[in-house]
């Protein structure tokens, strides 16, 4: 009899409820998050030898328990918070939230999900998902500089910079402004520092994105050669969906990343509207591939044009193309894994 063991992770500490088949509570635990933790939660759980571990967010809150079980030689599986949270408030039996009923949650929906994703040591797709994640942030600091500075030159010259923002530019219009008061002088020396930290945030992308192209070139993937995908976007699809296998189909592929739309039908109208869940980091590298093929002339384009033609309008044109490039890299994807496996 396998027996399931949940965990609610936090900061300081992590809840472990196990259960049999039956959902009956064996035993419980609470240990403070810290170097013993898994030695400790290994030896309260010896008496149950068949024992499979679901941990909530293991990829988030989570992440650093789930890899010390994993090297340590057990079997986990990632439970998504919304799952359990569903569990616990419809279908467990104890709404009250507290840690013990969380993690109870957890251990059941793990014990009534099938294809719940396991949990394996870090591989390269993680390290990519890392360093995709860096890049955004960079870009993210960036923008917010060159905002920043943007608002600041707009009160040292109307309209301030016209032309798109940079280090340059930036440089040579303070070089023409006119000291003449303290205010002035002032406004001009703090905008210099926002033109520092814009030459940093730049340099720090262009290694960063140096560093992209060697990761992405290690795992020989053919998502570069789909037109819209650069190492970038490539870095961060590889890096979320992982081991493409737990996908069974490209439609579950699409469901996963939001791109499949949801039916909004009612009566003789049947219609469909845009999916706000599924992973939006995926949806938002899928979308980056599609507005890219929509400025070049290319059979991205071309599909667009006709959805147009057939009487969409450009959102729904664009979430059409959106499912057609989700498909586009779901079978790249499982090329690349069947040519890694030969």
């Amino acid at each position: 009899m396998t027996i399931m063991i949940g965990i609610d992770p936090h900061k300081a500490s992590h809840t472990a409820v196990a259960i049999d088949n039956t959902e009956a509570v064996l035993d419980e635990i609470r240990v403070r998050a810290c170097a013993s933790q898994t030695e400790r939660l290994r030896l309260w759980a010896s008496p149950f030898p068949d024992r499979v571990w679901a941990i909530e967010s293991a990829r988030g809150l989570g992440y650093l328990l789930a890899q010390q079980l994993v090297a340590a030689g057990e079997s986990v599986v990632d439970v998504p918070a919304v799952l359990s949270t569903r569990t616990r408030l419809l279908g467990s039996g104890r709404a009250q939230k507290n840690d013990p009923n969380d993690a109870r949650s957890v251990a059941i929906a793990a014990l009534r999900t099938d294809g719940l994703a396991r949990v394996s040591v870090d591989e390269h797709a993680q390290v990519l998902k890392l360093l995709a994640k860096r890049h955004r942030d960079l870009g993210r600091l960036r923008g917010q500089a060159a905002c920043r500075l943007h608002a600041l030159l707009m009160e040292l010259q109307p309209g301030g910079m016209a032309k798109r923002m940079n280090v340059t530019r930036a440089n040579d219009l303070l070089d023409r402004v006119e000291i003449d008061t303290e205010m002035v002088a002032h406004r001009v020396g703090v905008a210099r520092e926002f033109v520092a930290d814009l030459a940093h945030y730049e340099a720090q992308m262009k290694t960063s994105k140096a560093r992209l192209r060697q990761a992405v070139a290690a795992t020989a993937t053919s998502l570069t050669d789909i037109r819209g995908i650069g190492v970038v976007t490539a870095a961060m699809i590889i890096g979320h969906v992982g081991d493409v296998a737990r996908f069974k189909s490209a439609a579950h592929f699409a469901s996963y990343n939001g791109t499949a739309p949801i039916e909004a039908s009612s009566g003789e109208k049947k219609r469909h509207r845009l999916n706000p869940r599924g992973n939006r980091q995926l949806n938002y590298a899928i979308h980056v591939a599609v507005i890219t093929q929509l400025r070049y002339p290319c059979e991205g384009r071309d599909y667009y044009d006709r959805k147009r033609a057939e009487g969409k309008n450009a959102k729904e044109a664009i979430r059409a193309l959106k499912r057609q490039i989700s498909n586009v890299v779901y079978r790249a994807l499982v090329a690349d894994a069947r040519r890694l496996a030969n």
